[in-house]
């Protein structure tokens, strides 16, 4: 596929790429996997057992991970519906 000044296979690669970091940024949203933690792995406060029988695998207490929540993940990427062609139509 012709690129333009882009060696042969950048497309694929980017396409590739971006791939990638979707199905991983989408494995880091399914949850905590496993037994859960009696204690925060960040302030090492204890974990209240009712939260680790309602999340199973959970490794922060509810402080920790409401501040984890609370931050906003930027996401990579290319903004495709901003770029001039698709304005242009």
């Amino acid at each position: 596929m012709a690129g333009g000044w882009s060696r042969d296979g950048a497309v694929e690669e980017q396409i590739e790429a971006s791939l990638q970091d979707e199905l991983a940024r989408m494995r880091a949203r399914r949850g905590p996997m496993g037994e859960s933690a009696t204690h925060c792995v960040e302030c090492d406060e204890p974990i209240p057992e009712r939260r680790r029988e309602a999340i199973p695998g959970v490794k922060l207490c509810v402080e920790c991970q409401s501040g984890r929540d609370s931050r906003s993940q930027a996401r990579g990427g290319i903004n495709r519906r901003g770029s001039k062609d698709s304005q242009l139509k």
